[in-house]
Parts: structure tokens; C-alpha cells; sequence
């Protein structure tokens, strides 16, 4: 008797899951549909998405390049010693 008390139960759950689902997806579709009708209108969330001129920037924003270990090691290496704490040592050694 108990096995089917839980059959009953998970089914009941997983039916409100499911209706729950089908429910967030129409709603995802009616706010992109609105989306699409106010997309002339378009809001930036970042300063930094926008050119000299205020314009949206349709761009891709970072492009990597492939680099070896011992070019980045050495890009860190100088961005080290540009550094302003690059000569403090509070035990007093020297540095490298």
C-alpha cells in the first residue's frame, strides 16, 4: 500500500514538473515575441559596448591568440617589473 501512495505522489509531482516546464516555456516565447517588437528601442547595459559615437558595438569584443609558455612568461614577467612594488622587499633580499 505504501509503494503505491508514493507511485501516486511522484506522478502527481512529476505532472505539476511538467506543467510548471510547459508553462515557462510560453511565457519564455511571449517575452521574446515582445522582445522582437521593441527591439528598435535598444538599451546597453555597459558603457563599454559603445564606440567613440554612442553606437552599439556589433563586434566581437576579445580575440585570443594562440601563445607558447614562454611568451606569456615573459609578458608576466614584464608586467611584473613594471609594477610600482616590483623593488619593495619587506625582508630586505634582493630580487632576482
Amino acid at each position: 500500500m505504501l509503494q503505491l501512495l508514493y507511485i501516486v505522489a511522484f506522478t502527481v509531482l512529476a505532472l505539476l514538473a511538467m506543467a510548471n516546464l510547459i508553462r515557462s516555456l510560453l511565457t519564455l516565447g511571449i517575452e521574446s515575441q515582445r522582445q522582437t517588437a521593441s527591439s528598435r528601442v535598444r538599451t546597453v547595459s555597459h558603457p563599454e559596448l559603445l564606440d567613440s559615437d554612442g553606437q552599439v558595438i556589433d563586434e566581437p569584443l576579445l580575440v585570443m591568440r594562440s601563445l607558447s609558455v614562454e611568451d606569456a612568461r615573459a609578458q608576466l614577467d614584464a608586467i611584473y617589473r613594471e609594477s610600482p612594488s616590483y623593488g619593495d622587499d619587506p625582508r630586505g633580499e634582493s630580487q632576482r
